[in-house]
């Protein structure tokens, strides 16, 4: 390997921080090929245009809009054609890392990166409880947005899920059902926008209490039935875990009465 490996991961971890989008573009030229990949636990994003999108995604959302930045860690390694290392998120601010990815890169004989495979991992020991409540502030964020891909991004592959309404669901509720995966999530969060009104919908978090890996956030949702048109406003409780980054347990607890109430008219 003929390439300063410290001087490479510098290079990689200073692109997700770059503000100026000309000096992004170009930075992303010259660490990865033309036909480079970098993959992550749910998406696969190749070539530079891919590439670019999805770096500059995550400096809007987190460096730019959240004030977060990201640095390396001291442990990079390599041989070969693989170099191996971690990189931290914290705020840009100061205080703990809310987010830690342990990156694997192949390179080409030209030192350009051809794949490189990133995995969300613990972050050092102290700081569990920042990246719980990172993980939930950005789920409530997502939220917000409404896109139910982006939200079931932050679930993990198999998810502990739990509703309190009957095992068997309820038949005027077509999103009460039994749900245990990412997909699941995303379809859970595409029924309940289908059978409300987009634009009335709306909600608010009162208080986020957050211990090492477990959240837990109160408040109410505000929505609007298409069906029958009558607005509703239920208060609710959710209790996440987060682990490696990932949600693994959502458990609600809402006035279910009011829902079904609303959707039965």
């Amino acid at each position: 390997m003929n390439i300063d490996i410290d001087q490479f991961v510098n290079r990689y971890v200073a692109v997700w921080n770059e503000p100026d989008p000309v000096a992004r573009r170009r930075a992303i030229g010259a660490l990865w090929a033309a036909e480079g990949v970098e993959l992550t636990e749910s998406a696969r994003h190749q070539g530079h245009d891919a590439i670019e999108a999805r770096i500059t995604q995550a400096h809007d959302e987190l460096v730019r809009a959240a004030g977060f930045a990201f640095r390396p860690g001291d442990d990079a390694t390599g041989h070969h054609d693989t170099v191996i290392f971690t990189t931290h998120m914290a705020p840009a601010s100061g205080g703990d890392i809310v987010w830690s990815g342990r990156v694997f890169a192949t390179l080409g004989e030209d030192g350009l990166i051809r794949s490189d495979y990133q995995f969300t991992v613990q972050p050092p020991a102290g700081d569990r409880s920042a990246v719980t409540r990172a993980v939930v502030r950005d789920f409530l964020h997502r939220l917000a947005e409404g896109d139910p891909d982006r939200i079931a991004d932050l679930f993990a592959e198999h998810v502990d899920w739990q509703l309190d309404w009957p095992t068997g669901g309820h038949p005027a509720v077509p999103w009460i059902r039994p749900r245990s995966t990412r997909a699941d999530v995303a379809d859970h969060f595409r029924a309940i926008a289908a059978s409300h009104i987009p634009e009335q919908s709306a909600g608010s978090a009162s208080r986020i209490l957050v211990e090492g890996a477990d959240a837990v956030v109160l408040g109410d949702i505000r929505q609007t039935v298409k069906a029958t048109g009558k607005p509703y406003t239920a208060l609710c409780a959710l209790h996440l875990t987060v682990e490696a980054g990932l949600i693994t347990r959502y458990a609600v607890y809402e006035d279910s009465l009011t829902v079904a109430g609303a959707l039965t008219g």
